[in-house]
């Protein structure tokens, strides 16, 4: 789609609006690209698939336009502020303007589809920060969802789960202490990728002689992160291992590392330890003794699905009995808290199927589901080849059967967040039963304080009084094996930054 602004009383350049467009666009047109062609055309009558945007100053109010052109017609939307609000501070200014931007796109460009997706006006990964921030206020839970509704154009049933999740956020906030922090230790391997996968973890059939060096530079890691949350007088609150699959490491391999947590981190406070076992292939007896022994209070074991052809079609060598047999093995080992995860949307998916595997996951009994909806990533196997996908509306049927089954259920939203090129435009949520949330998932996903991570990948966020400064590893094994000394040397930025 190709976009145009008019310079006119735009504050700064153009280009500095050009990202709120193209969330707007991606929003409502999710199969369009950005273009931006030189000038605008004296006459628009001929362009097809284009945007115009302007903003004009008043006298008392300012509006900013959009006119979309398509092939099924043309319409336009407009959105207006007080004039005074573009004397404001330069950041103020510019949320002020990018926000009437995305909601003069969004008026158009709904107009011209005739219908207006789940979560309207809303364009970021974490719509519950915005009912968090009102229940915090002093705003109620209703009031906090009016709100979304009335300028996000949000629908009703989207506005009160992300305001449950909000409440969870709230108590989540509350429970922290100062000087806690959260850390995650990134295991990026994997017996197979699968099919929608783009994060960065290896196959480690072909990377085998990787994991010994990487665990040992990871032991490194731990320890002089361990020295520095120590100088900084910090503690973990909550400790999570993902990956990738974790349990990919054999049993020895996961008791040397979590003995170095043990020896190094400021953990005497952590109330919560989680391990993503993940892969139901990867899950043995014997690394569940070695989890069990380093006092891991949560895992995870992910089906996606109970279907064997949508297993098969996304890369999984596992069946649903193998499922099965994992589960039954964790809870043989007296773990107590099982999160599952499924994904709605799957290649050889279907409602009908995605129903069973629910279901099926439900007469498991696990303390936490989480449903995700299949985001087409880049340098994902299904970005690459394509290939038939339920329908939007197909997924939105599996979402709103996970929602109304799982709260029958007793379970209850707790976090949720989004991603870019998601089916229907929809969103992942984690469900718990009452007591069993996981607070790194809310901590991490709402930036309620610092998360520390460590491994390929992992990326820092270094939280205190509204201020965020990142801190990326390398992302790949290799990189980060090469670049160890780097990483090491880079920890000081979180004492610096704590004791700031």
């Amino acid at each position: 789609m190709r976009l145009y602004f008019q310079a006119g009383d735009f504050p700064w350049s153009p280009e500095r609006y050009h990202y709120a467009a193209e969330q707007m666009m991606l929003t409502l047109f999710p199969g369009e690209r950005p273009e931006y062609p030189e000038g605008i055309p004296h006459n628009m009558s001929g362009e097809d698939n284009g945007a115009v945007f302007a903003l004009h100053r008043g006298g008392e109010l300012a509006e900013v336009s959009a006119q979309v052109r398509r092939p099924q017609g043309c319409r336009s939307g407009t959105a207006r502020f007080p004039s005074r609000d573009l004397d404001r501070p330069p950041e103020e200014v510019y949320h002020t303007v990018q926000h009437a931007l995305k909601l003069a796109f969004y008026q158009a460009g709904t107009a011209l589809l005739g219908y207006e997706p789940p979560w309207g006006a809303l364009t970021g990964v974490r719509p519950v920060k915005l009912p968090t921030r009102s229940l915090l206020a002093g705003a109620t839970p209703a009031q906090a969802a009016q709100e979304l509704q009335r300028e996000y154009h949000v629908s009703p049933v989207r506005a009160a789960l992300a305001v449950d999740c909000a409440k969870a956020s709230v108590e989540a906030l509350q429970s922290l202490k100062a000087q806690e922090v959260s850390l995650y230790i990134g295991i990026p391997f994997c017996p197979t990728r699968c099919a929608y996968c783009s994060f960065v973890s290896a196959d480690v059939g072909r990377t085998l002689k990787l994991v010994d060096p990487y665990v040992d530079a990871l032991l490194r890691e731990i320890e002089e992160t361990g020295l520095v949350l120590r100088e900084a007088g910090l503690a973990v609150r909550s400790f999570y291992m993902g990956g990738g699959t974790p349990t990919t490491l054999s049993a020895d391999q996961l008791d040397r590392l979590l003995s170095q947590c043990k020896k190094s981190l400021p953990l005497d406070g952590c109330t919560e330890y989680t391990v993503e076992a993940g892969r139901p292939d990867t899950i043995t007896q014997e690394k569940l003794l070695a989890l069990a022994r380093h006092h891991t209070s949560r895992i995870s074991i992910n089906p996606q699905t109970l279907e064997g052809p949508v297993l098969e079609a996304i890369g999984r060598r596992h069946t649903p009995g193998d499922i099965r047999a994992a589960y039954e093995l964790a809870r043989a080992g007296g773990f107590s808290c099982i999160n599952m995860d499924l994904i709605a949307g799957l290649p050889r998916d279907s409602f009908a199927g995605f129903r069973r595997s629910l279901e099926g996951v439900l007469a498991m009994g696990p303390e936490n589901i989480t449903v995700h909806t299949l985001a087409l990533k880049k340098g994902s196997a299904l970005m690459e080849r394509g290939g038939a996908l339920p329908s939007g509306e197909e997924v939105a049927r599996m979402l709103d059967f996970s929602r109304e089954i799982l709260t029958t259920s007793g379970y209850h939203p707790y976090y949720l967040y989004r991603q870019k090129y998601m089916s229907g435009s929809l969103e992942n949520v984690g469900w718990a039963k009452p007591g069993t949330e996981n607070l790194y998932n809310i901590v991490m996903m709402e930036e309620l304080h610092t998360v520390v991570s460590l491994g390929a990948g992992g990326v820092t966020k270094l939280i205190q009084d509204g201020k965020i400064l990142r801190l990326a590893n390398p992302k790949y094994p290799h990189d980060y094996l090469s670049g160890l000394d780097q990483v090491l040397g880079q920890k000081a930025e979180i004492r610096t930054f704590h004791m700031r």
